[in-house]
């Protein structure tokens, strides 16, 4: 372990400084308490709180500059709040839900109350200046779920100084000297995020700074239970660099002591700073004076030592009684400033209930006064001023009292004709829009920049287009990419020597360098997570996962954080990110890769791209390049070696998202499909044309979105028959596709025969090419699930098989 030198500073430990850091250690401490009680007394839902951490994260702070990152878990508040970025009042109305962006800036009321975000985009969803804010990603509670993008955001910064194509790119960074404050509670360290970050950031020499807050426990399990040799620093004790190795510098420091916190911090920070090399603070000896949440007291599972050993501690007392030794308070004024800081907490409590109640009662003071005016000489009278009394009763009332209150009436009056009923219906529909943008809004870009608003530019083809196999166009492709926009990098395992295993960018390396075309170790989740800070950081990182299966590896990190950042900042945060993968009909368990039904239930957040050749997905890369939302998109496993013409416009032709493409027209049958189905479809329909049989087929081309103009309903109308295939498991995305069209559509208005779908088996497909056959929708399946409709239509016609 490396020992702490002597502060070099003569202003550091000044008085004024360190009474205005015992200033808030007291303040945050009585935000904790008032925030448990109110929880306990029923204003909030849940709360966990930051107690017991104040010293350590004033530290922290203490070496944070503007542009750098904190990404971080839920106990952060001291952290933030001494950086400037979060007022006690803001605190509460977090805790409250409150949905306004003004009383609530970090998530609009969509988060639990812990959880803070820089607002880097302006109204429009546009990016702001980086550079001159103390940056906060947007905090998740799944735990150790923000370590893995805290590699992206300081590999940023490697970028940044080591790329000098991205000077210009000054709203992002200065030259890389920027630092990611990473944070994590000390049972969280035995979260493999944790363990492939450490060795991630090691391996690739980053400024990341992580700080690991040690209180002994998780929930009510001890460390012994938690952590080899119970401490996370002794652990890591192979990853300590020396003379030799490259590697990690590590700290040891007690959360209770003050003067060492503040040296550990300003050397940690230096460090990362200058060198980038990555950090370790095991913060020691913290205590958690309210247990872990408001779920439950830690008396339960502390020993009474334990909790008196807590007792004396705590750091904050400690602080007290260091400050009194050293002679830089009296106890009077200490005195004073704890009982400001008392009336500082009571004080924007206080006024962050008033202002929560107050953005409420219009809404229900209006639904009262318009119920007693419905209920008003009407025959059902009692019945509506029944439901306003229950009403006008409720304790702390919340938006949905007032709507349901509003929609129970509506039910009584359904037949009626009234001014009242009509009146109600108004405040209904315009409520509920209100709503609608206060908890539902901002899962996808809403601003200039969207995918959505990308134009569509077809591909164009001359005498002269080249036909190239699949990877070769795509080689093409990326290599025209690359040379236009300095911000596109691609990593992943084997996408730089080798140029990925299906050459996609084969010689692209050797081109554009190693800085950008970069090769990975074997680790999906902090793959995925390089790409996440990457793109935060305002790059436009094309990550692989090197087969569709993989995924899985990288699931939680896409769902719990990639997925829902526009959304839980209320579109203050985004990361563009797109996610390379191939997949589709090979052969074996874990290379089958159609696994949509699954992406499609985890990933709202994400679009979702099966393009069925290279062209399309070329066109596709084209689109999300020039938008600002993350992607998923699945190339066809089997059609690197198929040939395809390349058109003229390579660099500028873009498919547009959720628009399908009719591949063959027909008159009998519509087939639904996407990606490599699309070839054993329309061979299929090809047969089925010899027996009579006219078949209609419809690339969807994305998942998400789907059909956004409807276009498929209108293929129904003609055919009057629908069939949706792919190779997932039964109930996935066929059954998703159904849903949209059948039910989303209306498409249900148009059918003469039931709906089918086809898919795979329920299982995992067997290797070989007998295994594909059998486990995965073939031609036959396609030819005879489409021939058994007709022959239910037109038996004479088409008798059965």
């Amino acid at each position: 372990m490396i020992a702490n030198e002597q502060l070099r500073s003569t202003d550091i430990l000044s008085r004024e400084k360190i009474l205005s850091d015992y200033r808030l250690a007291c303040e945050s401490r009585q935000v904790s308490l008032l925030g448990r009680r109110d929880v306990m007394g029923g204003r909030a839902k849940f709360g966990i709180f930051g107690d017991g951490k104040e010293l350590a994260q004033i530290a922290a702070a203490r070496a944070f500059d503007r542009g750098d990152f904190r990404s971080g878990y839920y106990r952060d508040q001291t952290f933030v709040a001494a950086l400037g970025e979060l007022s006690w009042q803001e605190f509460f109305a977090q805790l409250y839900a409150h949905t306004d962006l003004e009383a609530e800036p970090n998530t609009g009321g969509r988060s639990m109350n812990g959880h803070y975000a820089t607002r880097w985009l302006d109204e429009q969803g546009l990016w702001r200046n980086q550079t001159e804010l103390y940056n906060s990603v947007c905090d998740i509670s799944p735990t150790a779920g923000q370590i893995p993008r805290s590699l992206g955001l300081a590999y940023a910064s490697k970028l940044f100084r080591e790329n000098p194509d991205l000077n210009d790119l000054t709203n992002f960074s200065h030259h890389g000297n920027e630092i990611v404050f990473a944070t994590i509670g000390d049972a969280s360290t035995s979260q493999g995020m944790f363990w492939e970050t450490m060795n991630a950031a090691g391996v690739l020499q980053v400024p990341l700074l992580m700080s690991v807050w040690d209180d002994g426990y998780g929930i009510s399990v001890p460390i012994e239970y938690q952590t080899i040799k119970g401490s996370i620093s002794k652990a890591l004790a192979g990853f300590q660099r020396d003379s030799e190795d490259k590697g990690l510098e590590i700290f040891t420091v007690k959360g209770w002591d003050y003067v060492a916190l503040l040296e550990t911090y300003q050397q940690a920070a230096h460090i990362c700073r200058t060198e980038h090399v990555p950090v370790l603070v095991h913060v020691q000896e913290l205590t958690q004076p309210q247990g872990h949440s408001t779920s439950g007291s830690h008396e339960r599972y502390k020993s009474k030592d334990r909790l008196a050993w807590e007792a004396e501690q705590d750091c904050n007392r400690i602080f007290r009684l260091w400050i009194l030794e050293n002679g830089y308070a009296t106890n009077e004024e200490l005195e004073t400033i704890e009982a400001k800081a008392k009336q500082t907490a009571k004080e924007a409590r206080l006024a962050a209930w008033s202002s929560f109640q107050e953005s409420m009662k219009g809404d229900f003071e209006e639904a009262l006064d318009l119920l007693q005016k419905a209920a008003r000489h009407h025959a059902k009278s009692a019945e509506l001023m029944a439901i306003r009394e229950e009403l006008r009763k409720t304790f702390t009332p919340l938006r949905r009292d007032a709507v349901a209150a509003v929609r129970k009436a509506l039910r009584i009056l359904r037949a009626d004709t009234s001014a009242g009923r009509q009146q109600l219906k108004v405040w209904l529909e315009r409520t509920n829009a209100e709503n609608d943008d206060r908890f539902n809004s901002h899962l996808y870009s809403e601003s200039p920049d969207s995918p959505m608003l990308v134009e569509s530019v077809p591909a164009q083809f001359t005498d002269d287009s080249s036909l190239l196999d699949g990877y070769q166009l795509l080689q093409h492709y990326f290599d025209s990419l690359f040379a236009r926009d300095p911000r596109v990098v691609a990593l992943g395992e084997d996408v730089g020597q080798i140029g990925d295993v299906n050459q996609g960018f084969a010689g692209l390396q050797e081109k554009y360098g190693e800085i950008r075309i970069t090769d990975t170790g074997i680790r999906e989740t902090t793959i995925i997570g390089q790409g996440i800070g990457l793109a935060m950081r305002g790059l436009r990182p094309i990550v692989e996962i090197q087969y569709f299966d993989y995924v899985y590896y990288t699931l939680a990190t896409l769902t719990d954080d990639l997925a829902t950042l526009l959304y839980r900042t209320k579109g203050g945060q985004k990361a563009p990110l797109i996610i390379r993968t191939r997949g589709h009909r090979l052969e074996g368990i874990w290379h089958s890769g159609s696994p949509l039904g699954a992406m499609l239930g985890s990933l709202r957040g994400l679009h979702v791209l099966v393009p069925r050749n290279m062209t399309q997905a070329a066109g596709f890369y084209n689109t999300l390049i020039k938008g600002d939302d993350p992607a998923l998109l699945i190339e066809s496993l089997n059609g690197y070696r198929l040939k395809e013409l390349v058109p003229d416009n390579l660099a500028e032709f873009c498919v547009p998202l959720g628009v399908p493409e009719t591949i063959r027209f027909g008159s009998d049958v519509t087939v639904v499909t996407y990606g490599s189905m699309c070839r054993i479809v329309m061979e299929a329909a090809n047969q089925l044309a010899q027996m009579g049989i006219n078949t209609e087929v419809i690339d969807v081309q994305t998942l998400i979105p789907f059909d956004v103009h409807h276009t498929i309903v209108e293929s129904i109308k003609r055919t009057n028959r629908v069939v949706f295939a792919d190779e997932d498991v039964p109930g996935g995305a066929s059954a998703y596709m159904m849903q949209q069209v059948v039910e989303g559509q209306n498409a249900y208005r148009y059918l003469d025969s039931a709906p089918r779908t086809i898919s795979a088996k329920a299982h995992r497909p067997p290797y070989g090419s007998d295994g594909d056959y059998f486990s995965k929708p073939n031609v036959d399946d396609i030819i005879e699930t489409v021939y058994a409709l007709m022959s239910e239509a037109e038996p004479n016609r088409y008798p059965k098989i």
